[in-house]
């Protein structure tokens, strides 16, 4: 017969037992939450062997597309409502984290910029011709990452390790789970037609504000996309800046909360498409440093055929991208755009 002091003790086992199976099975559910955000897309297949070489030198490289699919509820009315079908790459950016990861640089490509689409697979499998003058937000919409990847890599010589994509609703989350990000607003900005009215100074931007600023196209420079480059450059350092400066460790429901905002809505390849994966990659990241990374824009020229688009200014862009595969330098005469958006 049990003592009153085994009882005891017997129920203290029992309900510490008890803790640990729930505390597992609540940590087993939020990773299985986290884990099945994460959409991957298998690219590799579709890229086949005509692709750069993997340079010593050139450390990782990642292709950045914030879509603006109008898939969903929330994506629609984020992205203005209206008959839009499809998605376009409504922005397009390549990071190149050289070998040691302490820094990073980002090049934008514009989306209004003409090139040369290599033949490439689609989303079905289908293999389309090569296209010249293809606008590079068109590729995405008409035959998906895979073809992006390869027109980019094809444009830059430049090997794409990871493929990364978030789109409208992903961002917006993003944003207002880690409380709004701060930006200095370089200029007064009145857009009409996103409603978006902003004083020159630092303002607090909640999601669907910070939505409004890195696509708003009427309110500064000549209404293209060049002009709204230099704002989408500057939020994300300073999305990162804050992500970087809050203690998520020390408060696991936080983050939690930014965590799912930043998985549920994520693209990546299949190399990135788990959480162990991705977990791991943003922890080798840890040592880039967001002050000092570098915004460029891919160095463009109005086209001479169309003036409301763009082509990569030469020798300009051929230089960028040269520094970018060999990891050196990047000159200053390679970072200056003919074609500015006012």
């Amino acid at each position: 017969m049990r003592t009153r002091g085994q009882r005891i003790r017997r129920a203290v086992l029992l309900s510490v037992l008890v803790l640990v199976i729930a505390a597992g099975g609540t940590a087993y559910w939020l990773y299985s939450r986290l884990d099945g955000n994460i959409k991957g897309v298998d690219i590799n297949k579709a890229l086949g062997d005509d692709r750069p070489e993997k340079l010593p030198t050139s450390g990782q490289n990642i292709l950045v597309i914030g879509s603006d699919s109008r898939e969903g509820a929330e994506n629609k009315e984020l992205g203005g409502g209206g008959n839009v079908s499809g998605a376009r790459s409504d922005t397009t950016m390549v990071v190149h984290i050289p070998e040691g990861r302490s820094k990073a640089v980002a090049v934008s490509i514009p989306r209004d910029t003409l090139l040369t689409r290599p033949e490439c697979t689609t989303n079905s499998g289908d293999k389309v011709a090569a296209q010249n003058r293809a606008m590079i937000n068109g590729v995405y919409s008409q035959f998906g990452p895979a073809c992006v990847v390869k027109t980019v890599e094809k444009l830059s010589g430049i090997r794409i390790d990871h493929y990364v994509e978030i789109n409208f609703a992903g961002f917006k989350d993003l944003v207002d789970a880690i409380g709004g990000v701060t930006v200095d607003v370089p200029q007064d900005i009145h857009d009409k037609s996103s409603g978006l009215d902003l004083t020159a100074g630092p303002h607090k931007l909640n999601g669907t504000e910070s939505l409004s600023y890195v696509r708003t196209r009427h309110g500064i420079g000549d209404g293209s996309d060049l002009g709204r480059i230099g704002l989408q450059q500057q939020f994300m350092l300073a999305l990162l800046s804050e992500i970087k400066s809050q203690n998520l460790l020390g408060s696991p429901t936080s983050a939690f909360k930014v965590a799912n905002s930043a998985t549920k809505s994520l693209t990546t390849d299949e190399g990135l498409a788990s959480l162990k994966s991705l977990t791991e990659f943003a922890r080798s990241m840890n040592g880039v440093d967001p002050g000092s990374m570098e915004t460029i824009m891919l160095p463009v020229a109005y086209d001479k055929i169309d003036p409301a688009r763009v082509v990569s200014a030469q020798p300009q862009a051929n230089t960028l991208w040269k520094a970018l595969r060999t990891d050196s330098t990047i000159p200053e005469s390679a970072k200056k755009s003919p074609a500015t958006g006012g």
